[in-house]
Parts: C-alpha cells; structure tokens; sequence
C-alpha cells in the first residue's frame, strides 16, 4: 500500500542558522501544533536533538489522548531533519524538514509521508478526514512561523 505524501514549503525571514537552532529545540514544537491537540511532550527538557534522539509526547485526536514515539532518523544541521513515528496514531509517519538559505532569509520544506491505520480500508478515513487534519496542521505551522519570525 503506498504512502500518503504532504508537501509544504514555508519562507521564514531569518537566516537559516536561526532556524534551525529554532527547531533543533524540541520544546518548540509547542508553539507550533495547533491548540486543538493539546500537544504535551512527556519526556523531560533539555531533549538533547541529535540522530537516535527519541522523543514522547501526547496529542488528542478527536478528543481521544493518544501517545507518540518519534525518533531522529536524519540529522543534518543546518539543512535537515527527519523524525519517524516509532508507536502512535499513524500506521506510517517521516517527516522530513529541509532547510534552504535563500539570500537573509529560509526557505524551509516540510515532506510528510504518512499511512493512517485500517489496512484495506485506509482510504476511507484518509479521504474523510486524514488528510484534511495533517493539511491544517501544517497550515498552522506555516502561518505561526510566519508571524514568530517577522
């Protein structure tokens, strides 16, 4: 079964060191999930961010608490990052960041590829409301990182 593919490229104006110094601080990713799932890491600061880092955390999903597992699987500073599920929600979750310098500012490309549980039948709650959810999270994190880094 293929993978479901999300693209978002996001232009930050600042300089690409700051930024990732910005996301090489796990507890930041606070500040960019939306409100709605009331996103907690369980696993205790400083999270030193380095290839094998594993980080625990909760989010909610339609109201339900569910626990995520993600791992570093790629660490290249300043240019990328990868982190993968290794428990939670989705059957399959990568994302990758990617940072770009372009002249004083940072263009920063997230790549999400993700499967939603329910075998056979994925398609159905992809179509319904996956993909629609992982699009907004996103949309979120494009539109706060644009006002944090005016």
């Amino acid at each position: 079964m293929k993978l479901h593919i999300l693209q978002k490229e996001t232009i930050i104006e600042q300089p690409i060191n700051t930024v990732f110094d910005f996301f090489s601080k796990a507890e930041n990713l606070n500040l960019l999930t939306p409100p709605s799932l009331d996103f907690n890491i369980l696993t205790k600061p400083p999270i030193e961010m380095k290839l094998g880092s594993i980080i625990d955390y909760t989010i909610k999903i339609s109201g339900i608490r569910v626990k995520w597992k993600t791992e570093i699987t790629k660490w290249q500073p300043p240019n990328l990052f990868e982190d993968t599920q290794l428990n939670g929600p989705y059957k399959v979750w990568i994302h990758e960041h990617k940072f770009r310098e372009d002249g004083k500012r940072t263009i920063m490309t997230d790549t999400v590829k993700y499967r939603s549980p329910g075998g056979m039948f994925e398609f159905i709650p992809h179509l319904l409301f996956v993909r629609k959810r992982v699009k907004s999270i996103f949309d979120y994190r494009s539109i706060k990182l644009k006002d944090m880094f005016i």
